[in-house]
């Protein structure tokens, strides 16, 4: 199959995509993904991009950056071989660690970047990993709050927020307010869900029971499926039957012993 030509954008900004191969986890502890952090920081160090918006998930990275010297490939490229040389060391393994190349959007003007931006930062909180954006570690949201901290050295927060206003705390307040809104359903915004659409991950799988419960069992708590049978034995078929998650996976996202699970059947 032909691969498609990457568009390259005149501002030099993208939305980029990194995903684990075959939907695997690519961060399997704190140190991978400071690892991860710091090999984009490196590049940032020499002079090549510039920052935006990071959001580290289990197994997906997205960044807003600009790219200063049109070497966009090259550079994630670089950044992409880097950690999986360091991953597949540190844990013994071989093969590929990412999903082939990484995805990209062009960004053309400052209210899409802002939108780009807004979207990364809702990531936890769309995956159920968090209620806020601000709850969540592993993501640049943090450092917007907090400008002044050296740490948030790793970002660009200054020119995102005279954006909104030249007084550093109206400017803070005001991120927070777009931040809190939604984004336009119509903007293509890359979304890990896109591909064949199958659910293998326990974090694919969150979003899948919540949507469910929600819809069909709007009265129920997911802790009664611990002293439901009935209950139970209905959401674990309806996982086993339209998930691609296997027993383990199902029996650590509702908190049940593996025998649970096993013992229905689809």
């Amino acid at each position: 199959m032909t691969r498609l030509q990457r568009r390259y954008s005149n501002s030099g900004c993208y939305h980029i995509m990194l995903r684990g191969n075959e939907r695997k986890n690519i961060f399997l502890d704190d140190e991978d993904r400071l690892r991860f952090i710091n090999s984009v920081n490196k590049k940032q160090t020499d002079n090549k991009l510039i920052l935006y918006a990071y959001c580290l998930m289990d197994n997906h990275v997205h960044l807003a950056l600009k790219d200063t010297n049109n070497d966009i490939s090259i550079l994630m490229k670089g950044i992409a071989t880097s950690y999986a040389m360091h991953f597949n060391k540190k844990y013994g393994r071989v093969g590929h660690v990412f999903q082939g190349r990484y995805r990209s959007e062009v960004i053309e003007n400052d209210s899409y970047l802002l939108a780009v931006i807004r979207y990364i930062h809702q990531n936890p909180k769309k995956a159920f990993l968090v209620q806020r954006a601000e709850q969540y570690q592993w993501s640049s949201y943090q450092w917007y709050l907090e400008p002044n901290r050296e740490e948030a050295t790793i970002v660009d927060v200054q020119y995102i927020l005279k954006i909104f206003a030249e007084d550093q705390n109206d400017a803070i307040n005001e991120f927070i307010r777009f931040s809190s809104g939604n984004n336009n359903d119509t903007n293509p915004y890359m979304d890990d869900n896109e591909g064949d659409g199958t659910i293998r991950t326990i974090q694919d799988g969150k979003v899948y029971l919540h949507n469910y419960l929600n819809q069909n069992w709007p009265e129920m708590s997911l802790d009664m499926i611990k002293t439901d049978k009935n209950f139970r034995t209905t959401v674990i078929r309806n996982l086993r039957t339209n998930t691609n998650l296997s027993v383990v996976c199902i029996a650590k996202l509702l908190g049940i012993n593996r025998g649970m699970v096993e013992r229905v059947r689809p």
